[in-house]
């Protein structure tokens, strides 16, 4: 284990920044978590600096959970996560990668494992306000905070969070900014959760994979781009029960999807044509109407859907839903 270790490390070693390099902090707030209930893991942050999903939040199945932030060193992430993956608690990865940094007091860093045992790290060069608080199975950290009560606010609001893991992150995220968060505003936003458990599928296992790189109220856009992606995942559940042919359990899942994003027309759409497959078609006509009223292109596709059978080959039937 001690030449994993050593091996491990060395990219961190080689990747330390040039001294004359202007250095620049990401001002942030982050939280890293497993939930209980599923195993889920996963990030959460918000900065005062452009793309912070591009570097703080990793995650991955069955593995763990990692922040790295203040003076970021990306390669945190990527070293923690080989570490837990090799049978290392979070809190000793951690204490591994620290001792491998010579600028270890200008990073903050947190990070939780599968088993749900998290540690942080904050750097006694770290601008101020800054620190973390270590929970069961989740660790809240911020740095250049407007006030020292970020940080407990988050855990605070975390613990009493309701909903499912994405809930509960995005929760710990307010309760910040609610608290004042970052002492030079808001920017950038990101969320990453994965699976407790690996599939073998990659793609099936990150269950939230946000970023909003710019925006004025970022924590507000990355709410409704978790509401969005709920419901496009009832969409995807949705395709999948057109392609097997079940129409009430692909009826089920569009209209669920249509009632989390009332303004995506596509939903309704698809509402309607599992519907109208499924023999409906007193209920599939005023769906496909308001979408065709809303978004005429829709109806260009109802004959090439008939082609591949996604729509019945009736005659009748296509030519009432392309007089809607």
């Amino acid at each position: 284990m001690r030449a994993l270790l050593l091996a491990l490390s060395l990219p961190l070693l080689a990747s330390q920044p040039d001294p004359g390099a202007p250095r620049r902090p990401v001002h942030t707030y982050s939280i890293v978590a497993r939930d209980p209930i599923t195993g889920d893991l996963g990030v959460a942050v918000q900065s005062h600096w452009f793309s912070v999903g591009a570097s703080v939040p990793w995650a991955e199945p069955g593995v763990g959970a990692v922040a790295t932030q203040s003076f970021t060193d990306p390669s945190y992430g990527a070293l923690g996560l080989a570490l837990m993956k090799a049978g290392k608690p979070a809190p000793e990865a951690l204490k591994a990668l620290l001792a491998a940094d010579a600028d270890r007091e200008v990073r903050q860093v947190a990070m939780v494992d599968a088993q749900g045992r998290a540690a942080a790290h904050t750097g006694a060069k770290c601008i101020q306000a800054a620190g973390h608080e270590v929970g069961e199975g989740f660790t809240v950290e911020a740095n250049l905070m407007d006030k020292a009560t970020v940080w407990p606010a988050m855990a605070k609001a975390f613990r009493g969070a309701k909903g499912d893991l994405a809930d509960r992150l995005l929760a710990a995220l307010r309760a910040a900014q609610a608290e004042g968060g970052d002492i030079r505003g808001q920017q950038s936003a990101a969320i990453l959760v994965v699976k407790g458990k690996a599939s073998g599928q990659p793609w099936n296992d990150r269950l939230f994979d946000l970023r909003v790189e710019d925006h004025p109220d970022p924590l507000k856009e990355l709410g409704r781009l978790i509401q969005l992606r709920r419901a496009y995942r009832l969409m995807d559940e949705g395709d999948g029960f057109v392609t097997a042919a079940k129409w009430p359990e692909a009826k089920a899942a569009y209209a669920a999807a249509a009632k989390l994003a009332p303004g995506i027309w596509e939903m309704p759409f698809w509402q309607a044509v599992a519907l109208a497959s499924s023999g409906q078609r007193d209920e599939a006509l005023p769906l496909f109407k308001r979408v065709f009223a809303a978004e005429p292109f829709w109806k260009r596709l109802v004959p090439r859907l008939a082609e591949v059978d996604q729509l019945p080959k009736d005659p009748a039937l296509l030519k009432a839903i392309e007089a809607q």
